[in-house]
């Protein structure tokens, strides 16, 4: 299945959630989510009609996987590495997925989005423990240090970036040099501490592929 190239926001849309998919624009005045505009689609009643368990169970899967950029297939195979390994499998889906490159670069301020983030990583703007890797579902490791490339701290869209680092800071399993534009990947996360999706239910994704 190709990348969806559409508007970004029609996908918070349909979720009715913010997805954090542009940015700054997702925290703006501009964010349809902001001015309750509906779901997208032709039939303002047949959205309103009860969702069945399945429809429920796909809509967090379309969730998760539109807020962490994912393919269907690469989303599947993350499941399926989730579902091999010890413990809770929703909670190892989320810990596989907040490993990702393109993720941690996002998480360290160097990008405003995931999306940004994956760019960077796809044109060589990132190195990890010293060596350059541009594939953005690289799965980071803990103590392994991401870095900024010498020649790409002057592009303005990281220096933009990292001002929001003086504002929220980063997530408690990484830590971040500002001014070296270098941070460390401490440790894996639990699931309880990824608190900006705390409203994603893990367990109905877990459902459905069950079935």
């Amino acid at each position: 299945m190709a990348r969806y190239t559409g508007p970004v926001c029609r996908l918070c849309r349909a979720e009715q959630k913010k997805l954090m998919l542009k940015g700054d624009r997702c925290k703006s005045d501009k964010c349809p989510i902001n001015k309750k505009r509906s779901a997208p689609g032709k039939d303002p009643k047949a959205r309103a009609g009860k969702r069945s368990d399945y429809g429920i169970q796909l809509r967090e899967k379309q969730k998760l996987k539109r807020i962490y950029g994912m393919q269907e297939k690469q989303f599947s195979l993350f499941f399926e590495r989730a579902l091999r390994m010890p413990g809770i499998t929703g909670e190892n889906l989320f810990v596989l997925l907040e490993r990702r490159l393109d993720n941690v670069v996002y998480r360290l301020r160097f990008a405003v989005s995931r999306s940004q983030a994956r760019q960077l990583v796809l044109h060589g703007h990132v190195l990890i423990n010293n060596k350059g890797v541009n594939v953005p579902s690289y799965l980071v490791k803990p103590e392994d240090m991401i870095e900024v490339k010498g020649p790409s701290k002057n592009l303005v869209v990281v220096k933009e970036a990292l001002k929001e680092f003086g504002k929220s800071g980063v997530m408690p399993w990484l830590h971040l040099d500002p001014d070296a534009m270098k941070g460390k990947f401490l440790t894996a996360p639990r699931r309880s501490d990824i608190t900006d999706l705390t409203d994603i239910k893990e367990q109905m994704i877990v459902e459905l592929y069950s079935k």
